[in-house]
């Protein structure tokens, strides 16, 4: 059988632009130029230490939580209240698109809740602040929350030069969603875990595919992917502590150009996100067959895909270079704030949402995947087929760079991505520029370092 349904393309050609190298379109909730000239400026004021104590409210615990999450929290507190008298908590709900510049106008406002959601990108940051609670001593005095428990890759995201700041919530990752008869029609039962294997099987079935079908979609506008693949190699992405990029890394290039490759080959279309009218229409149709992406698309293609095409998908593991491929470590933490006054009861509070009966409720309400092992142990979790393969990768996970800058490094991947996809670009010059852009986002990070190099050998 051959998938040439004749369907109308899913996107209209754009046309083409060029990106400036002083050109950042800034990811939803990013900061602005403001506030990472702040963000600079109190991160060296608490290097050379300068940070004073917030006062705070003596008879409730604050809790600030981001979108979905923080509408929902609400439900599993009163379980907790009960649990432990004359605790209470408030839970604030903050937009996404918010949260970033609240919590650092919190912060120099001395007016930071006790606990908070956090963005696990965002915590080196706030580390660089001195706004976070270490954690390790908790975590070692702690009867119901082990280390040991939670998924390496989660937890790794919250240690900054070896100490723990927060507590993995809800952890995320991406795997790849594929049609199930597509790879069977081109020869194979399952998707395949090297990347030579893979591209054979895209390989295959383009050439049973229409001209405008094409195996693979991966945005132009989306930096996971080639980000992932490079994570894959062991390219770190920066070097000397996260002050220079390191993009042209002979590992990074190896992943890039297997990336820009799909493009080049006509495997994957050349299309940004704002050009895909309907992601799982076309996915029903066959016009693509493979995607990658993260846990929120398990309810999404199980609501959204067409009755008929319900039982010709699944997930699978991220293949690698030479075998099962590593995958991002994204997600969520709990974090206390070092201006609180209730650390001992706000710590109970997140033993309490790192319960794995918590969490299996939390995910019950949200989708979120759960951070321990014990958690997945859990029918809920055990019997879902098509979450399978994201218990697998939580396995193999590695952290982003741990800088306040990634947001923005991000934005530079892909944008420089498109480049080289649409072939204005070579694949050297484009990590060449890459790296040359990200050195001057990393600039600020080179001089705060130096500077608090310089009080430390002034001493006191």
């Amino acid at each position: 059988m051959r998938f040439m349904r004749m369907t109308p393309p899913f996107w209209m050609p754009e046309p083409p632009r060029q990106i400036l190298p002083t050109e950042s379109v800034l990811p939803r909730g990013s900061r602005s130029i403001a506030t990472l000239g702040m963000t600079a400026i109190l991160g060296l004021t608490t290097m050379l230490g300068c940070t004073s104590a917030s006062a705070r409210d003596t008879d409730t615990i604050r809790l600030w939580a981001m979108g979905r999450e923080g509408e929902v929290v609400a439900q599993l507190i009163p379980d907790f209240e009960r649990a432990n008298p004359g605790i209470r908590v408030r839970v604030q709900q903050i937009p996404w698109s918010a949260a970033h510049e609240k919590l650092l106008t919190a912060f120099v406002g001395e007016a930071t809740p006790d606990i908070a959601m956090l963005g696990n990108t965002w915590v080196p940051e706030f580390v660089a602040l001195g706004a976070l609670e270490p954690l390790d001593t908790m975590v070692a005095r702690s009867r119901s929350l082990s280390r040991a428990d939670f998924f390496p890759g989660a937890w790794s995201t919250n240690v900054v030069d070896s100490v723990t700041y927060g507590v993995p919530w809800y952890v995320d990752t991406r795997v790849l969603f594929y049609r199930t008869d597509m790879l069977k029609a081109a020869g194979f039962d399952s998707v395949p875990d090297t990347w030579a294997a893979w591209r054979e099987a895209m390989v295959r079935m383009k050439a049973r595919m229409g001209p405008r079908q094409y195996p693979i979609l991966a945005p132009t506008t989306e930096w996971p992917p080639p980000v992932v693949l490079g994570l894959q190699t062991g390219a770190p992405l920066l070097r000397d502590d996260g002050k220079y990029a390191w993009f042209s890394d002979p590992r990074f290039r190896r992943a890039f150009d297997f990336y820009v490759g799909w493009f080049r080959d006509g495997l994957a279309p050349k299309v940004s996100g704002s050009e895909v009218s309907n992601l799982y229409q076309e996915f029903a149709r066959g016009n693509i067959a493979m995607y990658i992406s993260g846990p929120w698309q398990i309810g999404e293609f199980g609501n959204r895909l067409p009755p008929e095409a319900r039982g010709t998908w699944m997930t699978a593991p991220l293949p690698g270079p030479q075998g099962p491929g590593v995958s991002m470590a994204g997600g969520a933490s709990l974090v206390l704030f070092r201006g609180s006054s209730r650390k001992a009861d706000t710590w109970k509070l997140v033993e309490y949402l790192s319960r794995p009966d918590v969490q299996l409720r939390f995910y019950a309400l949200t989708g979120d995947l759960p951070p321990t092992r014990t958690a997945w142990t859990d029918t809920t979790l055990a019997n879902n087929r098509y979450a399978r393969a994201f218990r697998e990768q939580l396995e193999r996970m590695v952290p982003l760079p741990k800088v306040p800058e990634w947001e923005q490094i991000a934005t530079k991947v892909f944008e420089y991505g498109e480049q080289a996809i649409r072939g204005r670009m070579t694949v050297d010059s484009t990590l060449t520029a890459l790296d040359r852009d990200v050195n001057g986002l990393l600039e600020k990070r080179r001089w705060m370092a130096e500077q608090a190099g310089k009080a430390r050998k002034a001493g006191p």
